[in-house]
């Protein structure tokens, strides 16, 4: 049976984070403004505040209402009305398009494994790397328990690996299953709700193991990585090594340019999604997805993203004009 243990955190901001782009200056009273809210995806959040300011300053009529709780979250208000916009950061299933969920992709990121920096385990992983089977084995199986089991070692005292997971569901979550063939709900260990709340549970315990979005690793403005969290690298052609062209954790730009690349695996790297029930006829809306996708898609890179090829992002703003 699965041990889901929620863990409430007070660094975790899972539905309190939030961010409100207003109106700057003082807007001509009689222009109307015209609000648009959002709720979904951790992933998606950072650059969409970006975006919401950006727009602003040449749209100070549009009000801004961004809330973070997890892809789960953003479907489910959208479908029902709560919000305009659902971020959404996974694949969507056969199942939710027969909802009547239509979206536009706009950019990549990745799920990243992620383990306490004290760790003295981590000096020999940065040169093993873990292959795929073994993620699968200590998130899944759990027929790795220990970190000498991993390592192949033994130790004097038997630590045990802790594994952390989302309670909600989540985009991050799915995406990491997805690298082993597995779904969330097939991941079994310690439930925390939002990825704030999982990367604070790794850097508490100092035997953890967990996965969590790029800019919840990565600082986005330095680009070094964020104090007290450290990448599991991925040994991605299982031979047991880090090879020189699988060793690009260093800094935010190097691993970035991996995912764009096709080296770092796919999932779990992944496209982000903006989605409405059903395509939105909100001007305002459509709008704003059309800048986002042209002028928006100059912050893309330099906010911790990786942008979609040329003629991907044509074909999203095709989507706008059907």
């Amino acid at each position: 049976m699965k041990k889901r243990t929620l863990i409430t955190a007070t660094a975790i901001l899972a539905l309190a984070l939030n961010f409100s782009g207003k109106p700057g200056g003082n807007p001509d009273p009689g222009v109307k403004t015209v609000s648009i809210s959002f709720s979904g995806a951790f992933a998606l959040y950072p650059l969409a505040q970006v975006w919401a300011e950006a727009y602003n300053k040449t749209h100070p009529d549009i009000r801004f209402d961004i809330q973070a709780g997890g892809a789960g979250k953003g479907l489910t208000d959208c479908l029902t009305g709560a919000v305009d916009v659902g971020m959404f950061s996974r694949e969507l299933t056969d199942a939710e398009k027969a909802k009547g969920v239509w979206w536009i992709a706009l950019c990549k990121d990745a799920v990243l494994p992620t383990m306490n920096a004290k760790n003295s385990a981590f000096k020999s992983l940065a040169i093993r790397g873990v292959k795929k089977d073994e993620f699968k084995s200590i998130f899944v199986d759990h027929t790795i328990e220990t970190w000498d089991q991993l390592l192949g070692t033994t130790g004097k005292t038997t630590k045990k690996i802790n594994v952390y997971t989302r309670a909600d569901a989540a985009g991050a979550a799915d995406s990491w299953a997805a690298f082993f063939g597995k779904k969330q709900e097939n991941i079994k260990g310690i439930g925390v709700s939002g990825d704030p709340g999982v990367a604070d549970a790794v850097r508490k315990d100092l035997n953890s193991i967990g996965y969590n979005n790029t800019l919840f690793v990565f600082d986005a403005k330095t680009g070094k990585k964020l104090p007290g969290i450290e990448v599991v690298p991925v040994d991605v052609n299982g031979n047991g090594t880090i090879d020189a062209d699988e060793n690009f954790y260093g800094n935010l730009h190097q691993f970035l340019r991996a995912v764009n690349d096709g080296k770092y695996p796919s999932p779990p790297a992944r496209q982000l999604y903006f989605i409405t029930k059903g395509k939105t006829q909100k001007k305002e809306i459509l709008d704003f997805f059309k800048w986002c996708l042209t002028d928006g898609q100059a912050y893309v890179n330099s906010a911790g993203f990786v942008p979609l090829p040329k003629g991907t992002l044509g074909d999203q703003v095709k989507k706008l004009a059907k």
